[in-house]
């Protein structure tokens, strides 16, 4: 990791545990996303993690707290395209 990213990383409250959990914690989110029978699961929590990354930049008052916002938007996106339960649950038209 780069000095800027560490330097922006500890300003935000975070430390190098941190790190890791943070990184397992997505690893895991994207595994479950793309097994297609937990997609729907790992959709919801990576939902809830980009929600915490959303939180994390807008109280550090980064502005680039719209990118995990169009990530969560492409991983519902996919997942609406893929899964027909999804679909059926929640309809654009009857």
């Amino acid at each position: 990791d780069g000095p800027e990213f560490m330097k922006g990383w500890t300003a935000s409250g975070y430390n190098d545990f941190n790190r890791v959990a943070i990184a397992i914690a997505e690893t895991v989110c994207v595994i479950l996303y793309l097994i297609p029978k937990t997609s729907i699961f790992g959709g919801l929590l990576t939902i809830a993690y980009l929600g915490g990354a959303v939180s994390t930049h807008v109280r550090s008052h980064d502005g680039f707290w719209f990118g995990a916002v169009i990530v969560g938007i492409l991983v519902w996106g996919g997942l609406f395209l893929r899964e027909p339960r999804l679909r059926a649950l929640l309809p654009l038209k009857s």
